[in-house]
C-alpha cells in the first residue's frame, strides 16, 4: 500500500506535524502551496477584510494552488493536514482535492488546531471528492505531536 501525507501549512505548525507524520507512516511528503502566499494580515482571523476571513465566509472560494502534480494516482491512502479553521478545512484543501480523481481512495485527515476538533470539515470536504472516496477523520494536534499519536495515526491506513 503506497501512503502520501499531503499538508496545507500557514505558518509551520501543520508541516512539522506533516514530516513527522510521513516517517511514522512511511509515507511521501507533499506541500499543498498557495499560489499567492498567505501573509500574517492574510491570517488575522480578528480582521474582517483579511484574506483568510473573506475566503473563510464564500463555501465556494477556492484559492488556487501553486502546482498540480501530486500523482496522486499512485497512491492508495492520502493523509491530508490542515490548520483549522473557522471549524473547517481552509477552503484551498478543497481546491486540492478537486484538481484529481481520488475514487476508490482513502483520506486520512489530520489537522492542527489551538482549541477546536475537526467540526465539519470531514462534511465540507466530501463534495469535492468522487462519492467513491473514504473520508476519515485521524486526530487534531494542539502543537506538538507526540510519537505515539503519530503511530497511531499512521495505523489507520
Amino acid at each position: 500500500m503506497k501512503k502520501l501525507v499531503a499538508y496545507f501549512s500557514a505558518s509551520g505548525t501543520t508541516a512539522q506535524v506533516a514530516a513527522n507524520l510521513a516517517k511514522a507512516a512511511d509515507a511521501d511528503l507533499y506541500e499543498i502551496e498557495p499560489a499567492v502566499p498567505y501573509t500574517s494580515a492574510d491570517l488575522n482571523w480578528m480582521d474582517k477584510s483579511a484574506r483568510s476571513t473573506i475566503e473563510m465566509k464564500d463555501k465556494s472560494s477556492r484559492p488556487e494552488i501553486k502546482d498540480t502534480d501530486a500523482n496522486i494516482a499512485d497512491y492508495d491512502v492520502i493523509y491530508v493536514g490542515f490548520p483549522v479553521w473557522w471549524y473547517v478545512a481552509p477552503t484551498i484543501i478543497n481546491t486540492f482535492l478537486e484538481k484529481y480523481d481520488f475514487s476508490g481512495k482513502t483520506i486520512i485527515l489530520f489537522a492542527t488546531s489551538g482549541g477546536s476538533g475537526f467540526g465539519k470539515a470531514a462534511a465540507g470536504l466530501k463534495a469535492s471528492v468522487a462519492a467513491d472516496t473514504t473520508i476519515l477523520e485521524g486526530k487534531v494536534f494542539r502543537g506538538r505531536a507526540s510519537q505515539q499519536d503519530l503511530e497511531k495515526l499512521a495505523a489507520m491506513a
